[in-house]
């Protein structure tokens, strides 16, 4: 809001409010680095109305479209959106990110749980090797997965907070097809 010289607060235009809010939702979603849910974006822009919050945060993935640039917000089926990078470029440009979340070997034992969840760290173990005890403990570390104790086994399966993080569905199967489809385009860009 904006100040009047006697230091009220002058009311925006509609336009301009549906500007700055859409403005404010783009930021938060840059901050942020992961998807945000309506009730989130809603604080930020101070909106109560989820309907309008989402109508806001399509317009903006709308007009993240038609730019056609490398960035673009993505709405999740769970009412989350997210702003990332096109996965075209990321092959390209992934090595100039500052620091890498994780090294190759961690990265490919938490793919083969996330594939493949709920799976028992025997099977991890067996899949990836010997030295996969150490990535689990790292993954753990990190909130990237979790690990339950059903007696004598373990069993393992991806957070909340993984799904969040790589832009993924929380149900499990769903997120399988989306791995499925990001490996499929990674196979054929080699």
């Amino acid at each position: 809001m904006r100040k009047a010289k006697d230091g009220k607060e002058l009311k925006l235009p509609e336009e301009d409010q549906g500007n700055r809010n859409m403005a404010l939702m783009e930021a938060a979603l840059y901050v942020a680095g992961r998807p945000l849910d309506l009730k989130t974006l809603g604080s930020i822009t101070r909106l109560r109305s989820k309907r309008k919050i989402q109508s806001i945060a399509r317009r903006l993935m709308s007009e993240y479209k038609r730019r056609n640039t490398s960035i673009e917000i993505l709405e999740l089926e769970d009412q989350r959106f997210v702003l990332q990078l096109k996965t075209e470029y990321s092959s390209r440009v992934g090595r100039l990110a500052v620091r890498p979340l994780l090294s190759m070997g961690p990265l490919k034992t938490l793919s083969y749980v996330a594939y493949r969840q709920p799976v028992s760290q025997k099977q991890v173990i067996e899949a990836r090797g010997g030295h996969a005890y150490g990535h689990i403990k790292a993954l753990r570390d990190m909130g990237l997965i979790e690990c339950e104790k059903d007696g004598k086994t373990r069993t393992i399966k991806t957070t909340d907070y993984f799904a969040d993080y790589f832009g993924l569905s929380h149900d499990p199967k769903l997120m399988r097809r989306q791995l499925g489809r990001i490996f499929d385009d990674l196979t054929k860009r080699t």
